[in-house]
């Protein structure tokens, strides 16, 4: 992305009002509630539906360095999305996003 972009990307973070989830299981368990499905979480990330659902059941933890760098970027990107409209309005009314 571009400079721009990653700075508003993070002053937009900073204005959520919870942390988005760190680990492996809650990362997945909310894509999967996002997308409605282990199959649609499968093919974004480019990993098999199997094993999405030992992610969410809890037997596999600790991703790839890859598929975590995908998880974090998929999770970051769907996190508080009212949140995040709300403080891209207010920047584009105001002063911006400081």
């Amino acid at each position: 992305m571009t400079l721009f972009g990653d700075g508003l990307d993070a002053a937009v973070q900073k204005a959520f009002t919870r942390p988005a989830p760190k680990t492996a299981g809650p990362q997945m368990r909310y894509l999967v509630q996002q997308l409605k499905g282990t199959r649609a979480v499968a093919e974004l990330l480019g990993v098999s539906q199997r094993q999405v659902e030992r992610y969410v059941a809890g037997k596999a933890k600790n991703p790839r360095v890859g598929l975590a760098a995908r998880l974090e970027r998929e999770v970051k990107k769907r996190w508080q999305p009212q949140i995040r409209a709300k403080a891209r309005e207010k920047a584009a009314s105001t002063g911006g996003i400081v």
